[in-house]
């Protein structure tokens, strides 16, 4: 037998089938429970099911992202956990503090970098701002998907440090609640719980086009109080970072602007305030240099390079 066929035996055994029903039996049962059932459930399940027993190579390239899929199930169980159920939500706070040190004068008024976005809008800002704020997952997926296949050792060092990122920032999510710009336009300083996600100034984006892009992306957030750290301008200085370190050439050009583009897209969008981007950026830098502290002084080096070798 020739070793193809005995690399593909391998690959569809009873154990397998079974441990993976479970695991899938488990996520829907969970979920059931702790956020109810959607449809988005079972497209993951397909999604990972199919790749697992596709081929070899899927199979181990499902199983380095397997990082990213639960990074995505604790974002989404985050629904369950409103984080201004455990501290007050800082809305007033941070309006005011944001204006005291990114204030802008305008029409004899001191107001916010956002408010001042929001009425020099233009068409080709709505435009631009939209693309670069489509960009924030995509982008790190498909370095991810990239580094998977050139270099396993820093796709898992890639992998773990952005799931670092987000973990430090739930953390500050839960401590910190905040309110994001749009909140102050629409509701004031006053809190409303259950308030549901809002494309801000997205939404012109949305209208240029006719299609309710941002509409159906932002009606499914997790938690709206969770402006602080921004999030979204930590996932490019990761990329930016580990591009930098493996060499990808003029291609961090392209990561420069599109970082730049999602810093300004947040402020632009009324989704941020400077203040949060500056906590994001922070944020980033301080999850890129405790992994890499953890990486020289625990065991988790060996323990990606066993990984690594699982799937190569």
């Amino acid at each position: 037998m020739s070793e193809q066929l005995l690399l593909k035996r391998e690959f569809y055994t009873i154990r397998d089938f079974l441990a993976t029903t479970l695991i899938s039996g488990l996520y829907l049962l969970i979920s059931y429970f702790v956020v109810g059932y959607k449809s988005d459930q079972l497209v993951l399940l397909l999604i990972f099911n199919s790749l697992y027993y596709a081929s070899p190579i899927t199979r181990k390239f499902i199983l380095g992202f397997s990082i990213f899929i639960v990074y995505w199930i604790l974002f989404d169980y985050m629904k369950a956990f409103p984080n201004y159920v455990y501290n007050d939500v800082h809305i007033a706070e941070l309006y005011n503090t944001e204006k005291h040190f990114f204030g802008i004068h305008s029409n004899g008024a001191l107001i916010t970098p956002n408010e001042y976005w929001r009425v020099h809008s233009t068409t080709f800002l709505d435009v631009g701002t939209g693309i670069f704020y489509l960009m924030w997952i995509p982008v790190p997926l498909a370095f991810a998907g990239v580094m998977f296949f050139i270099n396993r050792k820093q796709f898992l060092y890639f992998s773990l440090t952005f799931v670092l990122v987000n973990l430090i920032g739930f953390v500050i999510y839960y401590v910190y609640p905040a309110a994001p710009p749009w909140y102050v336009q629409y509701h004031g300083f006053v809190f409303h719980a259950h308030t549901p996600g809002n494309t801000g100034g997205l939404i012109k984006f949305d209208h240029f086009f006719n299609t309710p892009v941002f509409q159906s992306i932002y009606s499914k957030s997790s938690n709206v109080f969770a402006a602080m750290p921004s999030l979204h301008s930590s996932y490019p200085v990761i990329v930016l970072y580990y591009g930098l370190k493996n060499k990808f050439g003029l291609i961090n050009l392209f990561f420069l602007i599109v970082m730049l583009g999602i810093w300004f897209t947040a402020v632009y969008a009324s989704h941020h305030y400077l203040l949060d981007v500056f906590s994001g950026i922070i944020c980033a830098i301080f999850g890129i240099a405790l992994f890499n502290w953890l990486l020289k002084h625990t065991a988790l080096k060996i323990w990606v390079d066993k990984m690594a070798v699982v799937i190569s």
